[in-house]
């Protein structure tokens, strides 16, 4: 099984250094405060949506009883709010015809 690449920030800055014509230090400032703005967005309750590309939806779990897998035992997993991505229609389709 190979190992998937990973996008990195450095990437995205170096993609808008090529493709936009910024310079590398305005392209990473501007990747910077795009994740800024996101990253402020979702910790005041906020989803986000990218059109084209998806929404990030914020999900408040409620108490529940889990068990350990291994002893069997039932523990109470706390409340908790977690971030779900929900890819849009054109980046599935896009993934789906491999490009």
């Amino acid at each position: 099984m190979a190992t998937a690449a990973t996008l990195t920030r450095a990437d995205l800055a170096d993609a808008l250094h090529r493709d936009m014509g910024l310079s590398r230090a305005d392209a990473s400032r501007l990747v910077e405060q795009i994740l800024g703005h996101m990253c402020e967005a979702l910790s005041k309750g906020e989803n986000v949506k990218i059109s084209g590309f998806g929404s990030f939806i914020l999900r408040d779990k409620g108490e529940r009883v889990g068990r350990n897998p291994k002893t069997g035992v039932e523990v109470p997993i706390a409340p908790r709010r977690v971030l779900t991505f929900r890819a849009s229609q054109m980046l599935r389709d896009r993934i789906v015809d491999g490009g």
